[in-house]
Formats: C-alpha cells, structure tokens, sequence
C-alpha cells in the first residue's frame, strides 16, 4: 500500500523521524532558554510564542512582508520588540528614538552583520567588507574603501564614464520609441547600472553582460545564503542534512570571473605601465605596495570587487527603478521634475551633462523621497557584541538587532501623510538628510558599518534619472491609468516592485536656449 508515493511502512518510519526531529529540537530550545534566563534582567517584550519555532509562525502566516509584518507587530508590542526566530533571538527596533540609542550609544557593541553557514562557505578563501567581522581586517578594507575606492575624488574621476553610459542608455531607448512594442525599462536601467557600474570598478563592460546579471541574481538569491543551518545552529541532527550546494556552486562561479580579470588587469598594468583607472587597479597597487598591516591577499581582493560589485548594482538599479515608477505614478511629479531638468539642461546637444546636476533640486528631492519610501534594503542587521541596556531593556550578547528602517521612515510621528510620494518634503531646510545623522531616515545604514557607496550610488541614479526625463516623455501601455499601477514590492536581499515597468519612450523636442524665456 503505498501514501503519497510511499509505501506504508516506509510512511510511518519517516513519520516517526519526523517526530523524533521536532521533540529534540524543542529539547534543545527549552535547555537554550532556560540557560539564557537570568533573574532580574527584562527582556523586552513581543509576542507568544511556539515550541521549537518561537515567533516564526507571526511572520509565516500573516500573510505580508516580513518588513510590513514586523512593522505591525511592533505597533502591538512596542518600538523594541523580541523576537525568538527558532534558536536565534531577535530585537527589532521601529522607532528613530531606539535606533538612536542603539547606534549613538552602544555603536562599537552592534558594529559586526550577521553570518551564516552559507555566507562563510562564500568567504571561505576571503573576506571581503559586507560581512567580515569587526576587527582589524575590517578596519582595513573600510579604509581602502573610504580613501581610495569610493572617496569624492575616485567618484568624480569615473564621471566620463557615467555621461558615457548615460548616453548609451538613450540611444538605446530612442532606437526603441518608433517600435510599437513598449520597453521594458527596469531591464534598461539594469543594463544601465551594471556597464556604468562594472566600467568604474572593473575596468570595461564585459563580454557576456547577462550572464553576470543572472550570476549576480543567483548569489543574492536568500535561499543561497541562509538555510535551517542558521534557525538551528546548534543542532547536530540538522547539521547531518544535505546541502544544497548553490552557495559553493555561485562562489566557483564568481571566483572564476574575477580571477581572469584580475590576471588580465596585472597584464595591462605590467605592459603599458598603467593603474588606477578603476577600482581593480587600485587594489592591486596597494597590494603590490604591501605596506598595509593586514595582507590583502588574493582572495580578499576578489571578494572585496564582488562585495562592491554586487551592492552597486542592486542598490542603485533598484533606486532607480522606484524612482521611475513613482514618476510616472505620479504625473505631478513628473511635470515638475521634467520642468526642472529641461530648463537646466536647455540647449545642450550632447545630453545630460553631470556638471549641471549640482543645480537639480527638485530631482536630488524625488531621490531622497524614493529612498524614504522604497529604502533597497528594508531592515539594518547588526549582531549584539556584548549585553547592553537598551530604553531599559535588557539586550544580551548574540541577540541579532534588526533596524525595521522601512517602519522608521513611514512612521506619522516623523513623517507627514507617509504614504504618499512628496519630494516637496526635502525641500525645506530643516529635512532630514541620508548621512547617519538623522536616524529617522537611514536607507544606507547608520553607524560604523554604514554604507561607504553613497556617492557612487547616487551619482550614478542622479545621471541616469536625469536623463531619462530630460530626453523623453513617457506614456503607459494599452491606456493604463497611472493611479492604477501596481506598487506591490517583491521580497527578497532588496525588495524590488514586482510588476515590470513597461513604457512608451517619446523622444523630446528640445528647444534651444535663445528661444526660452
């Protein structure tokens, strides 16, 4: 007799095990908790709780995003909030008060990320700066960052790169206007943030552009990095279970791509003498050089180019990408943006020219009013280094904290009518500003491990949205009404909107100068 494919006695045995599986589990939880209660120190509080998975079923079954979930949740229980996600414990923090005290006051103490079997099995032959732990090796590789690969003077000297692909993003797109067919623009703005993206850090686009998108999707891909390794890490039975294997399978992957452009960079530099025309010269320089106190070997140089790599691309191609959507779901927006950037740039014949943005205020505010609204990374993981009191609660050492910066920044108490798209809103003097000072709105993190790419990341979404609005007009598909698009975001390491955004492109008549009021 056979049962789900099964036969019986085979469907009982692994009935059996399956039992077994879940009573050691809750043995092994019920033992943690019990040797991590200590008298007279309050926990903050959250909600009841299960055997075995804690609070998991709070996020499973309510049927939303883990970063709307918790949202809700804190709302019930509290601005810091505890969470039991199986064996691992989990302070949420929803408010710009308690982000404060915990990056203000106890920096040094939440300045390491969270690891995971899977993100070591990608660090094995190197760390690079997303997730090393904090120490010197980290020290080092956020000072490379800081003075020579992501500094103003770095930025500004990849500027030609930048027109240069801005350029390429509209002939592109004007090939495509006289097609009846409308474009797929998320897919061209992608196409936009890799070459301009990889240009600067590697050198050159490269051959096979696709296939390094989809290897770069692959790596960020959740079930890639994490696994039940990370809910139950102290159980044996779960360490025997097999892996999957796309982690090792995307780091061969990776590594052999950057091995053979690090063998072609040492070539080039070797025959014409040249360096640091991208970020992959420089670290082979101050390699070469070696008088850093950690070695930077190999391996850590090319995780560092996949580090740098990968948090351009999705960062800035999904600014971008809300920005564009929130345009044109907001026509007003639109106008006036538009209006904007045609009147700085009138006349110019060789597109948009990036000296002229400093003067685009109302843009660099849909920018901002984007990040607000659509943070790339909904939630600042940061793992307690030791215990801490944090708004009078007690926070122990290995507790993961976890910045809700999405809840922050649509919270009423900070934000007026927070649902709706406002660029106005920053443009008063007294906004808040993205640069770890105001931790009502903190979409590039906050403190020690904040993120050194913000003005790489914004000079390359400033030039590409620019561009798009400065050369055409847009229209929807079919008649679609702009207060019908849908703005459902999609889960994932970067919480994407999940339809496409397909557009008519209209090439604009620009008028020349002289004949402007």
């Amino acid at each position: 007799m056979e049962y789900f494919g099964l036969s019986l006695p085979n469907f009982y045995n692994y009935g059996f095990c399956f039992c077994l599986l879940v009573a050691l589990l809750f043995a092994r939880v019920l033992f943690s908790a019990r040797g991590r209660s200590k008298p007279g120190r309050r926990l903050p509080p959250g909600p009841w709780q299960l055997p075995v998975i804690g609070s998991l079923h709070h996020l499973l079954l309510c049927g939303k995003l883990p970063h709307h979930a918790m949202r809700d949740l804190s709302a019930r229980h509290g601005p810091l909030m505890l969470l039991r996600i199986c064996e691992r414990a989990a302070v949420v923090v929803s408010s710009a008060e308690a982000a404060r005290e915990v990056y203000k006051g106890h920096d040094a103490a939440f300045s390491q990320r969270p690891s995971s079997p899977g993100i070591d099995e990608l660090s094995r032959h190197g760390q690079g700066v997303i997730f090393a732990p904090y120490g010197d090796h980290w020290r080092l590789l956020r000072k490379i960052l800081m003075t020579e690969l992501l500094s103003a003077r770095r930025v500004e000297a990849f500027r030609h790169i930048r027109e240069d692909e801005a350029a390429r993003l509209v002939a592109s797109l004007a090939a495509s206007s006289s097609s009846p067919a409308p474009v797929d623009v998320d897919e061209r703005l992608r196409v936009f943030m890799a070459d301009a993206s990889v240009r600067a850090i590697l050198g050159d686009r490269l051959p096979d552009r696709a296939a390094f998108l989809r290897m770069i999707k692959r790596g960020q891909d959740p079930s890639a990095l994490f696994d039940l390794r990370d809910l139950f890490p102290s159980s044996w039975v779960v360490r025997m279970l097999p892996r999957g294997g796309k982690a090792e399978r995307h780091r061969q992957e990776m590594f052999r791509l950057m091995d053979d452009i690090l063998v072609n960079h040492r070539e080039r530099t070797t025959a014409a003498g040249e360096q640091d025309k991208n970020m992959a010269d420089v670290l082979l320089r101050i390699q070469k050089e070696g008088d850093m106190r950690v070695s930077l070997s190999n391996g850590v140089i090319r995780a560092v180019l996949i580090d740098v790599v990968g948090a351009a691309l999705d960062t800035s191609s999904t600014t971008l990408q809300w920005a564009m959507a929130e345009l044109i779901a907001n026509p007003r927006v639109m106008h006036k943006a538009q209006l904007e950037v045609r009147h700085v740039m009138a006349g110019q014949q060789h597109g948009v020219s990036e000296a002229a943005l400093r003067d685009l205020h109302y843009l660099k505010a849909v920018i901002k009013e984007t990040l607000r609204l659509h943070p790339p990374a909904p939630f600042v993981p940061r793992v307690c280094l030791e215990d801490c009191m944090i708004q009078g609660y007690h926070v122990p050492q290995g507790t993961i904290a976890i910045t809700n910066v999405w809840a922050i920044s649509r919270d009423p108490k900070y934000w007026d009518d927070p649902d709706t798209f406002k660029p106005e809103r920053f443009e008063s003097d007294n906004c808040f500003d993205y640069k770890g000072f105001d931790f009502e709105f903190t979409p590039f993190g906050v403190g020690r491990r904040m993120c050194p790419g913000i003005n790489f990341s914004h000079a390359n979404v400033e030039i590409g949205l620019a561009s798009l609005l400065y050369h055409f007009d847009w229209k929807l598909p079919n008649g679609e009404k702009p207060e019908k698009m849908d703005m459902t975001e999609n889960w994932g390491v970067n919480v994407t909107r999940k339809s496409k955004l397909f557009l008519h492109p209209i090439p604009f008549k620009r008028i020349p100068r002289r004949l402007l009021p």
